[in-house]
């Protein structure tokens, strides 16, 4: 028979309970997100920018949002379908490069002409950012974009040296973006298109001669292990650089509740592209750092060698000038805005 004592005991407990189920629940987390890309996990990119940055969200969200990250196209798929895996919902958010699909995304390629960018991944993304902002909501509407930013300047990374414009007749070298293809064509190169994880093997089998990728991507892809000669086009405007979206399945955060909504919108936009420049550009100096260490060459153009080649891909431009104005767009404003939004954000 339970006495009074006991009874009290019991009807306080009874009391509490529902209390600590509220903390359980305020704990828990109660939309899981899946994230896909298509570098490994020891990438600076997932290392330093897309963990932290699912890290900070889980946090400010008090672990009401998690943020499961699948690396190296873990969930299937090659990485040119990353961005409708996100409007599909095959993956809640995806980062991905607009540039795997080639004229997909016109508008974006404004910041991938060749010497429109910055050297610097910082004002390049948050000019991207605010370009996105003004120019790309229709471009990118399937999707709800997280953030938009662009890494620094891109080298030209060799198995022989490269320091002008004749250097590179007959060498097949990788490139990211169409833009940047249709460079490497106009200077004299064999350029040829493949998604960044088949660079390491067609490097070892001499598929390829080279390839175009910035700094902070050459660890991870081993570039600098198998190949030892780099080429840095130094100077603002730069010779290339590739633009990023980090996109999430549109349902998926329609359907998130307001208060958790507005965690994700804290952490999108201007802040989420400062904090990826920010890792391009400080992964930059560290990975070239390390190159020189490991005894590889790194060459500069030199500033007649760049005047060279700014002439020789001229027509590259025109060439996009003109098939934006075939598909209905203002190539002429896209473009006059990304360099004034560029030089306003270097400046800054």
């Amino acid at each position: 028979m339970i006495d009074r004592r006991q009874a009290m005991r019991l009807a306080a407990l009874g009391v509490a309970a529902p209390a600590v189920l509220r903390v359980t629940r305020a704990n828990a987390a109660e939309v899981t997100l899946k994230m896909h890309h298509f570098l490994p996990p020891v990438s600076n990119g997932h290392a330093r920018f897309l963990k932290p940055w699912a890290d900070k969200v889980a946090a400010d969200s008090n672990g009401r949002i998690k943020i499961d990250i699948f690396p190296s196209m873990q969930l299937g798929g090659a990485p040119p379908q990353l961005f409708d895996q996100a409007r599909d919902g095959v993956a809640d958010l995806v980062w991905t490069l607009p540039g795997n699909t080639p004229g997909r995304f016109p508008g974006i390629e404004t910041f991938e002409l060749p010497f429109v960018p910055a050297k610097n991944a910082l004002p390049n993304s948050i000019a991207l950012q605010k370009f996105a902002d003004q120019y790309l909501k229709d471009e990118f509407k399937d999707v709800h974009p997280i953030c938009f930013w662009s890494h620094d300047h891109g080298l030209i990374h060799t198995n022989k040296p490269v320091a002008k414009m004749e250097d590179l007749a007959g060498l097949k070298i990788r490139f990211p973006t169409r833009l940047a293809g249709e460079a490497l064509k106009a200077l004299g190169a064999t350029a040829v298109g493949m998604p960044i994880p088949q660079v390491p093997e067609s490097l070892a089998q001499r598929v390829i001669d080279g390839c175009v990728v910035p700094w902070e991507v050459v660890p991870a892809i081993k570039v600098h292990e198998l190949v030892k000669n780099h080429l840095e086009i130094l100077g603002s405007p730069t010779f290339y650089v590739a633009t990023f979206v980090l996109a999430m399945n549109k349902p998926k955060y329609q359907a998130m509740p307001a208060d958790l909504r507005a965690v994700l919108d804290k952490n999108s936009g201007e802040f989420a592209a400062r904090m990826a420049g920010k890792v391009w550009d400080d992964q930059a100096v560290a990975v070239s750092d390390m190159v020189r260490k490991r005894g590889n060459s790194i060459t500069t153009l030199s500033i007649e060698e760049n005047i060279r080649w700014r002439k020789a891909v001229e027509p590259v431009r025109e060439a996009w000038l003109k098939g934006m104005k075939d598909k209905g767009l203002d190539g002429g404003k896209l473009l006059a805005a990304a360099e004034s939004m560029i030089a306003e954000a270097a400046r800054a």
